[in-house]
């Protein structure tokens, strides 16, 4: 088992998003939750992530965490004896994504994050959960402490990513793939075409749960890197 785990949050998530697993993983090993705030590029995070990491570690990255963990996949594969990847995907953006994103800097330069918010968090949850006030309420607060500058930087890094599928048959490290079956941010389809690629990779597709698979399923996430990580 490794000794250190770097969990790499999504955009607009912050330590928040893996309450659950520090809780859950924090005894049998050392959590580091990377900040992303106040970088430009998904290169910039991951050269910062490293900088700061131990010499080998377990990482894990949800979302935009997913694509700054692909980043540190391509600059220290050597480094990273686990992987694990949830809710996200190895392609670069299409153009419509990435005019949706441009619009999404608009809105908030404009109107602040509220806007924003009200069209992302639904979007974000599996439909069946909108009803339990506590969940929507607890994404939305993590949410809320995201500054429209520090958004606006995610966004530009996001529709700057690259496509990093050529790279994945090249992992050599355990590697857990982790899908909420009714994300609608990053589809199912897009980690069953990672777990193509990837040698050896297992891919665990959580009913009932939307793109934040860490806080609206916690007890089968908790499962799923529990065992990765115990190999």
């Amino acid at each position: 088992m490794s000794n250190n785990l770097i969990l790499i949050p999504g955009m607009l998530c912050n330590e928040a998003l893996y309450a659950p697993q520090a809780e859950a993983l924090g005894s049998q090993i050392d959590i580091t939750i990377a900040d992303h705030c106040g970088y430009e590029t998904m290169a910039e995070i991951a050269e910062s992530v490293l900088e700061s990491a131990p010499d080998s570690f377990a990482l894990a990255g949800l979302s935009m965490g997913g694509f700054i963990a692909f980043e540190i996949m391509a600059r220290a594969p050597e480094r990273v004896e686990k992987l694990a990847l949830l809710n996200t995907g190895a392609r670069s953006p299409l153009e419509e994504q990435k005019d949706q994103h441009r619009l999404f800097n608009a809105l908030a330069l404009k109107d602040g994050m509220k806007p924003v918010l009200d069209v992302v968090v639904p979007v974000c949850l599996d439909p069946g959960r909108l009803g339990d006030s506590k969940l929507v309420d607890d994404v939305r607060q993590m949410m809320e402490q995201t500054s429209v500058e520090n958004f606006v930087r995610q966004q530009n890094a996001i529709i700057d990513r690259r496509d990093h599928r050529d790279a994945l048959p090249g992992y050599a490290c355990p590697t857990l793939i982790i899908v909420g079956e009714a994300d609608a941010v990053t589809p199912p389809k897009l980690s069953e075409e990672m777990a193509e690629l990837i040698p050896h990779a297992i891919l665990n597709i959580i009913p009932d749960c939307g793109h934040i698979s860490t806080l609206e399923r916690p007890g089968a996430v908790n499962e799923a890197m529990k065992m990765w990580l115990e190999g």
